[in-house]
């Protein structure tokens, strides 16, 4: 524990150097903490000893959870017994899903495509088979899935794969017809195999093509169905190693199923057929049929429809067969959506899907196939969701899916992360949130129930339902702003405490939203806002030297002071002036319990220029202001006099105290000059899109005067781009700032502070952080009671402050004299639409200052700043800059935000160049610095957020989410905080065949797999046709305690857990057969007796 005392450091300042650059640093190209020049014994100087308790050992990076839909989906397997469902996916992903909440994310580390996925069901394991010829034996019975074993296929392609119920042999058909045998246990190839040449008959000149399907005989397990692409079907015999017999049929085959008895399979063909076999007569299908075909007037065949590309045949005790199949449509309808096909009896059910089916899962009562299957629902594998239809009733309903997996309904553009919620808040929102469920769902219980715990999704609100639907004619108006989605969410605020939410939008709107638990049905509140730069004909000399390539920014018009303007009205002529983008209803709405519109705030088009969007944004409860500023200005609203108080260019911001004394220009000239030439401005023309990249996604393209935006498509261009602009949009030359005729508002941030230098006690304020690095603080006045609060107006005036940073400024925070963090003033939540009565309960009830600190503010506080490129400490109301600490000099920052971490607070910051770092505050020390993320994708870096405790998310694709933890306690605990995928069941018993099906239903020998495939019958595998890898993980906990005592005592305890399992497991069986030995032995001894004394000729 290090102690830090600011006496000392102020008291030695005098013989400080001024600041500088520091040398030295990480890879990411951080610098130390620099002490500042400066004067001691200033006004606020702090005299107390402030203790920082965080240090290295507290912080490390790992990935704990990933929410959302499996991007690329290709596979899917169900364990009917423990009821979980693992999902395969392009990128060589794995998730295994169980119970509301239950989410697991396993990876490959080659990255190849998964094939195919088989449960061992019940075991606890999966076997996964990749598009690199790879098999994989994953251990579930851990908390974090591992591999256990691997085989790599080397002269051969993997195809197919089957795993009977309880055996240890797995199936393997290969690209080439033949068919391999693995030990599960060992993962050892065995040396029994099926040659597709011994398996078709000799008289066949041309190859069958690779193995389409494999499965065992539910009457017999002996026999193996061994199914080609060309249409030629294999019935193996195993122990005699021939074929007991062959069929053809002249189109391809897609997959096979088998009836529960054994006697019959169906096929689905590419021509849109499904046949019914029957092993007494294999030479023609006794059964052919074309669901979805035209059935011709003549008596013709019907017409071939589109490829069923699989099937199942599940049967019943108590009712007709289903029948389930994907495909099979008829050619003639094009433009018919993707749809799946259950045939019950004569009826035939098609369910149309949004997306392209994947794969899909009958599920059913039974592990045993040779059982009725009674199935209860089909699991459908879409490419952008999961549906689960409910087979019991007659309309086939789907459940309504409880897993947080539906993020991507639309592109996802922002997150903000919160770790520590009020305790009451997650209840209501659940409760609220469960009332907006959609009728026509089905009433029983979500069938994938498997596993223990994790994560559910709590609340859904869409902005689109404020606005008026964009006719056909009105949507080009918008287009000519965006490219996305008009209604598309930018920006969000979210203050938990009093449970307002608001959301800037891509249209340039802003919408404030209050919690309530009653429906309302009521008018929205909206106002305009006139904020858009005015252009001058002023235009001022241009320095002597010019750049090699004209400067972009020069294309921009000035900013000019501007006056606010509300519920303007549109200009007539060809000229838009004064309407905004979108429309809000005008008409009252209903509005379920919930988040309710309270505010729309719309910025309106000026003489012909739309208005650009919106880059920071703040709101206060306490205060009921929001703050949102864009490239042109800043603009501050009350929201609960529903007025506007502030609509400003930023540089009327700074009033006399703008340190650079810039002038306005007039951009005509040149933009006379991209027009003729038809250039494209770059990023650097716009100053806030460079310094705001991480908040926006967007950026700005000016073709013949016209601006347009749109989404960048090469993030390294991107950010280049970005980097080769710093220079000049952040450069100290007076001229290069003069130039930058536009500086954006790129965080906003109140509290209570001290807005001058000479302030006595801390006030209401506003700080504002712009795009060049300067820091302006508003003073902002309220009604002295708030019982005024409603009646009096607010003012806001620039209090003459001007703080300085190096790059744009990102995140603000507030330390008290203690160095602990103050949180914002906050209203405590009430019911906007309560029905109580009275002057008690509509009273506003404020929490002025942080609830951790029980003691006054004390006489200063100190202000955190950080920007792209470093991060300062202030000392207020002297304003010392007590350190500064340059972040990076080669990248810049993406995020960064100050949060609390084991009753201490620190910096966190996500840079470009893949960095997160940490930082102590107040003091700057450098905590953390690892190389963790590399920034491949926008997507990352508009997403990635940090929080509270430890935890920080982003979108790791586009459909899914990454929570990671840099805490080292929270990644030393993280093993009791996951949940379990494994739960011991007890396996269910199969049914009695009786002993007529005993005796004539199947096999009269028991079939032994062990020896038949065994070593010492089929002997060895060729050593170059496959190749074993150990896995590099499996043993829980044994990790760290790998190389030593420790950890052998560990894999010797899990074997001998495992072992007593086992013995346990053999015990019952042992008990079961004896018992059943008794009774055999009871029965045989009464048929005995009963026919001891009785002639042959008597029975």
């Amino acid at each position: 524990m290090k102690k830090f005392n600011f006496r000392k450091v102020l008291d030695g300042l005098t013989a400080a150097s001024p600041v500088g650059s520091s040398g030295g640093g990480s890879g990411s190209g951080a610098g130390g903490s620099v002490h500042p020049g400066g004067t001691a014994g200033a006004a606020g100087t702090p005299r107390e000893e402030i203790q920082e308790t965080l240090t290295s050992d507290y912080f490390q990076i790992c990935k704990t959870v990933r929410h959302g839909f499996p991007y690329l989906p290709t596979a899917l397997a169900f364990d009917p017994v423990q009821k979980i469902l693992a999902i395969g996916t392009r990128t060589g992903a794995i998730r295994i899903l169980g119970r509301p909440g239950v989410d697991c994310y396993c990876q490959h580390e080659s990255g190849a495509a998964v094939l195919q996925l088989q449960f061992l069901i019940n075991e606890g394991a999966l076997v996964s088979a990749c598009a690199d010829d790879a098999l994989h034996l994953w251990n579930l019975r851990q908390k974090r899935p591992a591999i256990l074993h691997s085989l790599k296929f080397n002269r051969e392609r993997i195809t197919y794969c089957h795993l009977p119920f309880q055996s240890k042999w797995l199936y393997v058909g290969t690209e080439r017809g033949n068919t391999h045998i693995v030990n599960i246990e060992s993962f050892i190839l065995s040396g029994y195999v099926i040659m597709w040449n011994k398996a078709i008959e000799l008289s066949t000149k041309t190859h069958p093509g690779p193995v389409v399907h494999l499965s065992d005989s539910p009457r017999d397990e002996g026999k193996l169905l061994i199914g080609y692409e060309n249409g030629t079907i294999v019935f193996w015999d195993l122990r005699s190693k021939r074929a007991d017999l062959r069929a053809y049929y002249d189109e391809a085959i897609h997959s096979v199923a088998w009836h529960h008895e054994g006697k019959q399979f169906m096929c689905s063909h590419s021509d849109g057929s499904l046949t019914l076999w029957n092993l007494k007569s294999p030479n023609r299908p006794f059964q052919t049929t074309i669901p979805h075909g035209k059935v011709q007037r003549d008596g013709k065949k019907p017409e071939s429809c589109k490829p069923i590309l699989k099937v199942e045949y599940k049967t019943c005790k108590n009712s007709e067969p289903f029948v389930v199949f994907s495909g099979g449509l008829s050619y003639d309808k094009p433009c018919r959506r993707p749809s799946l096909t259950i045939m019950h009896g004569k009826a035939i059910t098609v369910l149309e899907m949004d997306h392209p089916i994947v794969d899909f899962l009958t599920l059913c009562e039974t592990p045993y196939p040779n059982e009725f299957q009674e199935p209860y629902a089909v699991a459908v594998l879409l490419e952008k969701d999961l549906i689960v239809v409910d087979l019991t009733q007659t309309n086939f309903p789907i459940f309504e899916n409880p897993y947080p997996i539906d993020i991507h309904e639309s592109p996802v553009t922002c997150t903000e992360y919160f770790a520590d919620c009020p305790p009451d808040l997650i209840p209501v929102l659940y409760s609220v949130g469960a009332k907006h469920k959609k009728q026509g769902y089905s009433n029983k219980e979500w069938p994938i129930s498997g596993g223990a715990w994790n994560l559910g999704m709590l609340y859904k609100l869409k902005t689109s339902k404020v606005f008026e639907k964009q006719k056909v004619g009105e949507g080009k108006a918008t287009a000519e702003i965006v490219e996305e989605d008009p209604f598309a969410v930018q920006m969000m605020y979210w203050c938990p405490e009093s449970r307002i939410f608001c959301v800037a939008g891509v249209s340039a709107y802003v919408i404030v939203y209050r919690f309530s638990k009653h429906e309302v049905n009521t008018e929205i509140a909206s106002l305009e806002v006139r904020l858009q730069c005015e252009v001058e004909d002023i235009i001022t000399p241009e320095p002597e030297t010019n750049p090699p390539f004209p400067d972009a920014s020069s294309q921009l018009p000035p900013v000019k002071s501007l006056s606010g303007s509300t519920n303007t009205v549109a200009g007539e002529g060809t000229m838009k002036d004064s309407i905004p983008c979108l429309s809000v209803k005008a008409r009252p709405v209903r509005m379920p319990p919930g988040y309710q519109a309270d505010l729309v705030i719309q910025l309106v088009w000026v003489d012909g220029e739309p208005p650009q969007q919106i880059t920071s944004l703040a709101v206060n409860s306490a205060y009921g202001l929001v703050a949102f500023g864009n490239c042109n200005g800043l603009a501050v609203v009350d929201f609960m006099q529903k007025t506007v108080l502030l609509s400003m260019g930023t540089l009327d911001l700074y009033g006399s105290s703008d340190p650079y004394q810039r002038q306005p220009r007039s951009p005509r000239k040149s933009r006379q000059f991209a027009a003729e030439d038809g250039m494209l401005c770059s990023l650097a023309s716009f100053s806030f899109l460079l310094i705001n990249n991480c908040l926006s996604p967007f950026s700005v393209v000016s073709v013949k005067g016209s601006r347009k935006l749109s989404l960048p498509t090469d993030l390294k261009t991107d950010l280049e781009n970005r980097e080769n602009s710093f220079s000049r949009s952040r450069s100290s030359s007076v001229s290069s700032i003069d130039r930058d005729s536009k500086e954006a508002i790129t965080a906003l941030f109140f509290m209570e502070s001290f807005a001058r230098k000479n302030d006595s006690a801390v006030s209401s304020c506003l700080w504002v952080g712009t795009g060049l690095g300067m820091v302006i603080i508003l003073s902002l006045n309220l009604p002295a009671s708030d019982d005024l609060r409603q009646s009096e107006p607010v003012m806001v005036s620039p209090s003459g402050t001007v703080l300085t940073l190096k790059g744009a400024v990102l995140t603000f925070a507030c330390l008290d004299c203690m160095g602990t963090l103050t949180h914002q003033p906050y209203e405590v939540w009430r019911d906007p639409h309560s029905a109580d009565d009275g002057d008690k309960t509509r009273k506003r009830k404020l929490v002025m200052h942080s609830p951790s600190s029980s003691q006054d503010m004390g006489d200063h506080q100190f202000a955190v700043i950080c920007s792209e490129k470093q991060a300062k400490v202030f000392s207020l109301p002297s304003q010392t800059c007590l350190y500064v600490h340059n972040i990076t000099e080669t990248s810049f920052l993406l995020r960064a935000d100050v949060v609390t971490l084991c009753n201490s607070v620190c910096l966190a910051c996500f840079c470009a160049n893949g960095h997160i770092m940490t930082l102590s505050l107040p003091s700057l020390r450098p905590l953390l610095d690892m190389n963790y993320l590399p920034v491949t994708d926008m997507r990352i870096a508009r997403t990635f957020c940090f929080t509270n405790e430890g935890q920080a998310l982003y979108l790791s694709s586009p459909t899914e989410i990454q929570r990671l933890t840099y805490s080292q306690e929270m990644c030393d605990n993280l093993q009791d905080m996951l949940g379990d995928l494994f739960t011991p069941v007890e396996t269910p018993e199969a049914q009695n065949r009786g002993f007529l099906k005993g005796l004539f239903g199947g096999s009269g020998q028991a079939f032994d797999r062990e020896e038949l495939f065994g070593e010492a019958t089929a002997g060895k595998a060729s050593r170059s046709l496959a190749q074993h890898i150990p896995g590099s993980g499996g043993i829980e906990g044994v990790r760290g305690a790998a190389g030593g005592v420790i950890g052998d005592l560990t894999r010797a305890r899990i074997a001998l857990d495992e072992r007593g399992q086992k013995l346990g497991e053999l015990d019952e069986r042992t008990a079961s057969m004896m018992a059943s030995a008794e009774a055999f032995s009871k029965h045989a001894h009464e048929v005995m007796l009963k026919y001891k004394d009785k002639k042959w000729y008597q029975f």
